[in-house]
C-alpha cells in the first residue's frame, strides 16, 4: 500500500510538471501563464481538473484540413469574383481586406436586411421561410430547446423533410445538455440529419467542454439566411421565469437576402464538415447571383471565429473598429468581460475623442458574470465610456454600430469566452442606411436604460463587495 501511495504521488507530480511545461510552451501572455502555473501548484488535484477542462490551448489544432477548407471556400470565392461593379469603401478597406485574407470572409453587395428585436416577429418570419423551403434548410444553433417554440420549429422542419426538402441541424452538446435525446431522435426518424457539435464524451472530448459552438445561423435554400443572438427557445418570446433572471428577453437578429447568404452557407457547411465529415460543395447550395433581385451597395461579410483558427478574428475586428472610429462606437452586449486588447482599444478610442457607448443589462442571468463585469465597467467608465444599464428585461443583444457607416450583429459577446473559446459568427455590414437603422435600435434601447454615472451617485460598493468582485474577476476567462 505504501508503494501505491508513492507511485500515486510520483504520477501526480509528473502530470503537474507536464501540464506546466505545456502552459509555458504555449507562449501565452505572461499573466495567463503565471495564473495557470499558480493554479497547478497551489490547487492540488483541482488545478489539474481545471486545466484539463478549461486550460488547454486549441488555437494551433488543425481539426479541419486546409484542403477541406479550400474545398468548402471555393464556391463563395467563385461567386465573389463574379460580382460586377463591386466598390469597397475606402474608410473600411483595411478591415474588409483583413477579414478576407485571414478569415476567407468575402464581401458581397446587393443585399436586403431585416432587423428583428422581437422574438415573435423573428420566429414568425423564420417559420414562414421554412414553410416555403424547396431544396434545403440548414440550422446551426447553440440551443435547440425541447419547449413550445422548439417543438413548433421541429414540427415545421419535419413537415418539410417529409416533402423531400433536405434538412440539416447542428446543436451544441453543452448548450443543450438539459434536452432529452428523444427530442432529436423524433427529427432523425423523420429524415432530418441531426448532429451534436463536439459532444462531451469521456475521455476523448472531455477536454473540449470549454469550446462550444455559440453560433445562431439559419439558411433556407441558399437564398435567405438568419444570423444574430436568438437561439431556438421559448425564452426569446416569453422570457424566463427563473427568479434570478429578468423578463422579457430582448435580442437582435438579422434576416439576410442576397449574395451575403453565401457567407452564412459557407459558415454552416464548414461546421457540417466538422460534425459529419461530409464535404458539401454542390452549386445547388449557392444559387447564382442572377437569382437575387436586389441591387444596392449594402456590403456584407460573414465573419466567423473559433478556438482552432490561427487568430481571434472577430476580436481583432472589434479592436480595429474602435481604433479607426472617427466619431462614435455604440456597443450592446449581455456580458461585459472584455479581453485586454478590447478594453484597451475602448479606452484609447475615448481618450482620442471618440464617443464610445456601452449597453449592458441592469441584471444578467448569471450572478458570477455580473459580479466580475462590474470591475470592467468601472474601468471603462473611468476612461470616459458612457455606460447604459438596460432595465426593460434581459438584453441579450450583441451589436456594434460606428460612424453611421458600419455595423455588426451576431452571436459574439464582449467577453473572453466569445472572443477566445467559442465558435462564433457575425455579419459585418458596410452601409449607411443599415448603420443608421442599427443606431436607431441602440438609441431606442437607451430610453429603457439607466446611465451608470447617474447610478453611481446612489451605488458605491463597500470595500468587501469590491474585493469579492475583484476575486471573481479572476474567473473571467471561464464565465
Amino acid at each position: 500500500m505504501l508503494y501505491f501511495h508513492w507511485i500515486f504521488i510520483l504520477l501526480y507530480v509528473l502530470i503537474v510538471v507536464a501540464s506546466m511545461l505545456a502552459v509555458l510552451m504555449d507562449n501565452r501572455q505572461p499573466a495567463k501563464t503565471m495564473a495557470w502555473v499558480l493554479v497547478l501548484v497551489f490547487l492540488p488535484v483541482v488545478g489539474i481538473i481545471l486545466y484539463f477542462f478549461f486550460g488547454q490551448n486549441t488555437r494551433k489544432e488543425k481539426l479541419i484540413s486546409e484542403n477541406s477548407l479550400d474545398q468548402l471556400t471555393k464556391r463563395t470565392m467563385f461567386e465573389y469574383v463574379e460580382q460586377k461593379n463591386l466598390v469597397i469603401p475606402d474608410e473600411h478597406r483595411t478591415l474588409i481586406k483583413q477579414f478576407t485574407l485571414q478569415n476567407w470572409a468575402f464581401p458581397f453587395k446587393d443585399n436586403a436586411v431585416s432587423i428583428f428585436t422581437d422574438g415573435y416577429q423573428m420566429f414568425h418570419a423564420l417559420l414562414r421561410d421554412i414553410a416555403h423551403a424547396k431544396h434545403h434548410i440548414h440550422i446551426d444553433t447553440y440551443i435547440f430547446a425541447d419547449d413550445e417554440l422548439g417543438n413548433l420549429i421541429a414540427d415545421a422542419l419535419i413537415d418539410r423533410a417529409t416533402q423531400g426538402v433536405e434538412v440539416r441541424v447542428i446543436y451544441d452538446d453543452v448548450g443543450c445538455w438539459k434536452v432529452d435525446t428523444d427530442f432529436y431522435e423524433r427529427m432523425r426518424e423523420a429524415g432530418i440529419d441531426v448532429h451534436a457539435f463536439m459532444p462531451v464524451k469521456f475521455p476523448a472530448f472531455t477536454s473540449k467542454v470549454n469550446y462550444r459552438n455559440h453560433r445562431k445561423i439559419y439558411v433556407i435554400d441558399g437564398q435567405t439566411g438568419y444570423i444574430g443572438g436568438m437561439n431556438i427557445a421559448t425564452r426569446y418570446v416569453k422570457g424566463r421565469t427563473a427568479k434570478q433572471a429578468p423578463t422579457p428577453w430582448r435580442d437582435t437578429h438579422l434576416r439576410l437576402q442576397g449574395p451575403a447568404v453565401y457567407g452564412l452557407q459557407r459558415a454552416f457547411l464548414v461546421d457540417w464538415y466538422f460534425v459529419d465529415r461530409t464535404l458539401i460543395t454542390n452549386r445547388s447550395y449557392y444559387p447564382s447571383i442572377s437569382h437575387h433581385s436586389t441591387t444596392n451597395d449594402c456590403l456584407i461579410q460573414t465573419v466567423t471565429s473559433s478556438p482552432i483558427t490561427s487568430w481571434p478574428d472577430i476580436m481583432q475586428g472589434y479592436v480595429r473598429i474602435l481604433l479607426e472610429a472617427k466619431s462614435y462606437v455604440y456597443i450592446e452586449t449581455p456580458y461585459f468581460l472584455p479581453t485586454e486588447p478590447v478594453l484597451f482599444a475602448m479606452q484609447t478610442a475615448v481618450l482620442s475623442g471618440v464617443d464610445v457607448r456601452l449597453m449592458i443589462p441592469f441584471r444578467t442571468d448569471t450572478q458570477l458574470a455580473q459580479w466580475a463585469s462590474r470591475t470592467y465597467v468601472r474601468q471603462a467608465a473611468e476612461a470616459g465610456v458612457k455606460v447604459y444599464l438596460y432595465q426593460a428585461g434581459f438584453n441579450h443583444s450583441k451589436l456594434l454600430v460606428s460612424d453611421d457607416n458600419l455595423c455588426t450583429c451576431g452571436s459574439t459577446n464582449v467577453d473572453f469566452r466569445s472572443f477566445e473559446n467559442n465558435f462564433e459568427g457575425n455579419a459585418f455590414i458596410y452601409d449607411r442606411d443599415m448603420a443608421l437603422r442599427m443606431r436607431d435600435v441602440f438609441e431606442q434601447d437607451t430610453t429603457r436604460s439607466l446611465l451608470y454615472d447617474d447610478l453611481q451617485q446612489k451605488w458605491r460598493p463597500a470595500f468587501v463587495e469590491r474585493l469579492w468582485e475583484s476575486v471573481v474577476r479572476l474567473l473571467s476567462p471561464l464565465l
